[in-house]
């Protein structure tokens, strides 16, 4: 092998490299698609009168999910494992086209919220026993507020979003996932074990419009 043919060998290994290094870093969660609408797990909030409304839609950037929430309540919930040591750090795409306005969130009679991202970690045998962050984009609160749930101290609500200086825009927002569980639970966690989208309105008897597209982790 010639010394050009050596070197030219060598560097077309390196783009490769780099390339699915890159790749390896960034984890896609929803690939917002028919197919997995219809594989997710609904769970409608108990004592909620109604299912929000999920559907998909797409624009330049991709595919996104539409949530429609009229008086309703309901999740989308997916498994799955990320790796918090290489990938921490949760990306989200998302806006609000209609929001809900003039509620407390932090109390049980206005705890509703547009579009919201929960991100889970077993800790237990039953559901009541896990961990949660709940990232929310918010009608009323500011950009990084953050409490207890008014139902459960284990999950925060983070703010991430607010609709006060993003209304009816697309924002993408970034946080460190293992960072905050270890701020928030006191847990140094290694992985996660899923994610749930959610957008209710059952506790204020509104009605909301968001989107989501574009949810990942990353190394940075």
């Amino acid at each position: 092998m010639s010394s050009q043919m050596k070197v030219l060998t060598q560097l077309t290994f390196l783009f490769f490299f780099l390339s699915f290094s890159a790749l390896a870093e960034k984890i896609k969660v929803f690939e917002f698609n028919q197919e997995e609408l219809d594989s997710l797990e609904v769970r409608k909030v108990r004592g909620a009168d109604a299912k929000t409304e999920y559907s998909i839609g797409k624009n330049d950037n991709g595919n996104f999910l539409k949530a429609v929430a009229n008086n309703a309540a309901s999740g989308l919930g997916k498994e799955i494992k990320i790796d918090l040591n290489n990938t921490p750090i949760l990306n989200i795409t998302w806006k609000v086209e209609k929001s809900i306005n003039g509620i407390n969130e932090r109390s049980k009679k206005g705890h509703d919220y547009a579009a919201r991202v929960f991100v889970v970690k077993k800790t237990g045998a039953t559901p009541l026993s896990n961990r949660a962050m709940n990232y929310v984009f918010s009608s009323n609160e500011d950009v990084n507020i953050f409490h207890p749930s008014p139902y459960t101290k284990k999950s925060i609500d983070y703010v991430l979003a607010t609709t006060k200086e993003h209304f009816n825009e697309w924002v993408t927002v970034k946080v460190n996932v293992k960072d905050h569980f270890k701020k928030f639970h006191n847990l140094d966690l290694d992985e996660i074990n899923g994610l749930a989208i959610m957008a209710d309105t059952d506790n204020s008897k509104l009605s909301s419009v968001a989107y989501f597209q574009n949810i990942y982790f990353s190394a940075e």
